[in-house]
């Protein structure tokens, strides 16, 4: 497998490092940024190969991985369509933007996967949502399973508007996540508690908890009855956070999320 990469920021790097864990070899990566210290970190910390801009040498890899920004993508697959092979896989992290746009920017290549990772693949820990269009046959889809697959789980759809619904919960979700960390450790904070401890107790209630919920089979609603004693502290919280709404509030966000990437993919697509 030789995959090279657009872009060389931290969920590039996040992908070649799973990749070289999984045993693909470094001299089969390649990563182009502009940037110095991206190409010098990339460089130094996986011995791999990094160019400035887009050249011929991409046609040698099974896979283009587009990372950058939604706003410079127009711009930068216009510099890679030259270089590309009708066979090869394009495979797309970037927020919002459709698939029919990237090809118009690829001068017509339609062997793509859009995909949407989040930051947990930073360590290995990632989800990731991934759409293809007709065109890529089950070799190019298995490709990207298997590259997606080196920071975390997968999970395939049909239907490439639920990419933003990905967007929304998965991918914006570990800052949702991390916005309940801090109100358990402010709350920690107003009961006395020092700083480290306070986010020691959160983070580790948070790591158990979704471990509990992963090995279980159980509706989660059942998980949370078990805590929960009629009449007890647990019972005091949830009835305090029904009463502000809270359950409400995070559907509501998580919409929000979702409207944004698809008014984002509007946005950028007229390009």
């Amino acid at each position: 497998m030789k995959i090279a990469f657009i872009g060389g920021g931290n969920m590039a790097a996040a992908l070649i490092g799973g990749l070289i864990k999984r045993g693909v070899a470094p001299a089969n990566l390649y990563a182009i940024d502009p940037n110095e210290d991206a190409r010098k970190r990339n460089e130094r910390q996986f011995g791999i190969r990094t160019g400035t801009a887009a050249d011929a040498a991409l046609a040698d890899y099974d896979a283009v991985v587009l990372a950058v920004k939604p706003q410079i993508l127009k711009s930068v697959a216009e510099t890679v369509a030259p270089h590309l092979r009708a066979s090869q896989l394009i495979v797309s992290i970037v927020a919002g933007i459709r698939i029919g746009d990237m090809s118009r920017w690829l001068a017509g290549h339609d062997r793509i996967v859009r995909v949407m990772p989040n930051t947990p693949a930073l360590i290995g820990m990632g989800v990731t949502g991934l759409v293809a269009t007709s065109s890529v046959d089950e070799a190019g889809r298995a490709l990207a399973s298997q590259l997606l697959g080196a920071v975390g789980e997968t999970v395939w759809f049909d239907d490439e508007a639920k990419i933003d619904a990905v967007t929304a919960i998965s991918g914006s979700g570990p800052a949702y996540v991390f916005y309940f960390i801090e109100a358990l450790q402010e709350a920690a904070r107003q009961l006395g508690m020092e700083e480290a401890q306070g986010r020691a107790l959160a983070v580790a209630t948070f790591t158990g908890a979704a471990q509990l919920a992963a090995n279980s089979d159980e509706p989660l609603s059942v998980l949370r009855e078990r805590v929960t004693s009629k009449g007890g502290t647990t019972a005091a919280a949830l009835a305090s956070f029904d009463a502000s709404g809270i359950k409400d509030a995070i559907v509501r966000g998580a919409l929000a999320a979702d409207a944004r990437a698809r008014e984002m993919g509007d946005e950028f697509g007229k390009q």
